[in-house]
């Protein structure tokens, strides 16, 4: 996605799969938040297609309501909750339907779902799923059912996940579940555990079955993928208590992605997302050494203050940040970034947020995710930290970032005008139906007209003539 931020007031999606013919209940499954939920989503709906039940897109139809929620800011957690009373009338008209809440706000919030929402009858978190058939069997005997216990060792590798909706060319691969950085602002180490990476054998099979079924873009997707390390299973945090020999056949992250590039040699590779402390120049020399590995990197920030990564419990300071990105730009030259920033974190003084403006001129980000502090109930900043800068502040320093970010996108859209690009179709432009729609190496949306013979998936060579602050404007290479 490539906007200037996120609409946390954005409804979920929803997806729909191929019917099979034998099964006769239907799930309406409804996703929010990042990619992991997305894909976590596939992996739901792999478990119960073989449990009797098909995908559907209308909720009315349904026997079986999910949603997969997010906890990471306060609007994402009102908008399951508006979403949840919409369906209230429904399991009126159809007192027999089951609604549950997946993910990391059920991890969260646990039992007082079942007491605060009176619809909810279901509530599972992210290393639950397999249990999901228990659980539902719990429902239909006319019991609550919940299962939100955490994993060490959970990454779902064996369940081959369903492709939902999607345009039939991109996929996401997730290759570790879980976060060990406790950032104080950060829920997410409390909602998904224990950081665990999943086996490299399995992962370059699911790689190898998405190109042979017509794929042509993969995103190696996790928490953090940067901290990537496959010694036979566990979490990483044991990696000290492995063997000899675990550790000397381990396998990190520039490791897997040499080894997922040389398994689809055809296949474009990207990955999300990175965290700056555990990012090795080893993955910079992996993007140089193949060509099909995207020339991009989702590297969050945060803030440009030392105080401030400080408070965050950040483990990289800001010139160690930009060291990694001048010695990236030094590896791969046509590399591209963008950023997570938050800003009016506890304390943050007029200079922190100062710090923030000049290392985003520094760094010259494609673009970024961009956010006002949002205290998370359970989280060391809640529990330590006063949340103590005004909301017209926080609004007017958000206001700033995001106008000079917009600076810096028009500007680096500007730097790829007059060159020609690969870009992959994924598919039609929103605004003209006559255009093609797909993204270049460095994750750039580029739009253009059709012609005959093409059609999605196709790689094609485009003359880019023109840009926007956010997209490429482009003609069919002669």
């Amino acid at each position: 996605m490539q906007e200037k931020y996120i609409d946390e007031t954005k409804q979920g999606e929803a997806f729909a799969i191929a019917e099979r013919p034998e099964n006769s209940k239907k799930l309406f499954l409804e996703s929010y938040g990042c990619q992991m939920n997305f894909s976590d989503s596939e992996i739901v709906a792999s478990i119960l297609n073989e449990q009797g039940y098909n995908t559907t897109m209308k909720a009315e139809e349904a026997d079986l309501i999910l949603l997969n929620t997010c906890s990471i800011r306060e609007k994402a957690e009102q908008t399951v909750r508006m979403r949840l009373s919409q369906f209230k009338n429904l399991k009126k008209e159809k007192p027999n339907m089951t609604v549950g809440v997946l993910g990391c706000m059920a991890e969260r919030l646990k039992t007082k779902f079942l007491e605060e929402e009176q619809l909810v009858d279901l509530v599972v978190g992210p290393d639950a799923y397999r249990d999901l058939p228990n659980l539902l069997k719990e429902t239909e005997d006319g019991r609550d059912a919940i299962n939100v216990i955490l994993s060490k060792e959970e990454t779902y590798a064996d369940i081959n996940p369903v492709r939902l909706g999607g345009n039939g060319v991109t996929a996401y691969v997730t290759i570790t579940r879980g976060c060990d950085n406790m950032c104080t602002f950060c829920v997410v180490p409390f909602t998904r555990g224990r950081e665990r990476s999943r086996d490299p054998h399995s992962i370059i099979d699911e790689c190898k079955d998405l190109w042979n079924n017509g794929y042509k873009e993969i995103t190696l997707l996790g928490q953090n993928v940067d901290s990537y390390l496959w010694y036979g299973g566990g979490p990483k945090k044991d990696f000290a208590k492995a063997s000899e020999m675990q550790k000397a056949t381990a396998v990190n992250f520039a490791q897997l992605l040499d080894q997922v590039a040389k398994a689809v040699p055809e296949m474009r590779i990207r990955f999300s997302t990175s965290n700056p402390q555990d990012m090795s120049l080893d993955v910079f020399h992996m993007m140089a050494k193949h060509n099909n590995i995207c020339k991009y990197v989702h590297l969050p920030v945060q803030s440009g203050s030392n105080n401030m990564l400080q408070a965050m419990n950040r483990q990289h300071t800001r010139e160690e940040y930009l060291d990694l990105i001048k010695k990236a730009k030094e590896i791969v030259p046509e590399v591209a970034f963008s950023q997570d920033m938050i800003v009016g974190f506890c304390n943050e003084t007029e200079e922190d947020h100062q710090d923030t403006l000049s290392l985003m001129k520094e760094v010259e980000y494609d673009y970024g995710y961009m956010f006002a502090y949002s205290e998370r109930p359970g989280t060391p900043a809640h529990k330590k930290m006063e949340d103590n800068i005004p909301a017209d502040v926080k609004q007017r320093r958000l206001a700033e970032v995001i106008a000079l970010q917009g600076e810096l996108s028009r500007k680096r859209m500007k730097s790829y005008v007059g060159r020609t690009h690969q870009i992959l179709i994924e598919g039609t432009s929103k605004k003209n139906e006559n255009q093609w729609k797909g993204r270049n190496s460095q994750n750039a949306v580029c739009v253009f007209d059709k012609l005959e013979g093409q059609k999605i998936g196709d790689i094609v060579n485009v003359f880019v003539y023109d840009n926007t602050q956010g997209t490429l404007l482009g003609r069919i290479a002669e």
